[in-house]
């Protein structure tokens, strides 16, 4: 009730205000916050950019939270410090994660160029670069979500049956098949439930880009929650940047019910 429910109606009483924070009046101007914000063009191009985020933050996280998770499904030696680091990437703070990514993705002395310098590819200059920054903020993020598919996946992938996949060998299935035709389709909850909860914290993005690139360079990184995060701590507009914080909070809901909906068509539960 603290932390949730009276932020967002306190946040929704201010949308439909003029609400600067620093004067006693806080005038009630009706629609006219969210006029302005169908006709703002920094809002879609932050929704732009959130979107493209989202769009391959989403699919990454996946794919690589399933590779490791098959590749940690087996009995070796010393696999619970696999398992163990691979969920460490979920308990390091976002502003370690950071600065870890800038110092690997810097220009001029990032170890990703001198690696690239090795092979003889052009210098980048990442961060700096309005076409490759968004994409240094998506590698970042899938890092650190990776350990949390991984988990999902793990814990999908030890309760499929290992007599479907023994009687899919037996039926004269390679590995390929049997994984592509058994157990991927057994993995189709673990799945949906990636599918709906990565794009909530896709679409609320602000840490990495706060602590990164400042929405930069040239406003490349702007992402909603950072452009609202402006309006109101920069430029003081609390009554728009409330307005703009239930575009996100309305297409999260939008977004989540759609997927639930076309995802149980192709979502196997096991009984």
């Amino acid at each position: 009730l603290t932390f949730g429910a009276a932020p967002i109606g306190c946040s929704l009483v201010r949308s439909f205000q003029r609400d600067d924070l620093l004067h006693p009046q806080t005038p009630f101007v009706g629609l006219r916050n969210y006029r302005q914000l169908l006709h703002d063009p920094a809002v879609f191009s932050a929704a732009g950019h959130t979107l493209v985020y989202t769009a391959v933050f989403v699919p990454g996280t996946m794919v690589v939270g399933l590779f490791l998770a098959v590749a940690m499904n087996r009995q070796l030696r010393f696999m619970w410090f696999y398992r163990t680091a691979a969920y460490a990437t979920m308990a390091i703070s976002t502003i370690s994660e950071a600065l870890v990514f800038i110092w690997l993705f810097d220009p001029s002395y990032g170890i990703v160029n001198y690696v690239f310098s090795l092979l003889h590819v052009p210098q980048q200059q990442f961060l700096n670069n309005p076409a490759e920054a968004l994409y240094v903020v998506v590698t970042m993020t899938i890092w650190g979500w990776t350990g949390f598919a991984v988990v999902i996946y793990l814990a999908a992938l030890q309760g499929v049956p290992q007599q479907l996949t023994e009687a899919a060998a037996i039926d004269g299935a390679g590995p390929w098949q049997a994984f592509r035709r058994v157990t991927l389709p057994l993995l189709s909850p673990a799945s949906l439930f990636l599918a709906g909860w990565l794009p909530v914290h896709a679409l609320q993005l602000f840490d990495e880009v706060y602590l990164s690139t400042q929405g930069g360079p040239l406003n490349a990184t702007t992402v909603l929650v950072y452009y609202l995060y402006t309006q109101a701590f920069q430029q003081f507009n609390f009554g728009y940047a409330s307005a703009i914080a239930y575009f996100p909070f309305l297409v999260i809901i939008v977004i989540t019910v759609i997927q639930f909906r076309v995802g149980r068509r192709f979502t196997y539960y096991r009984s």
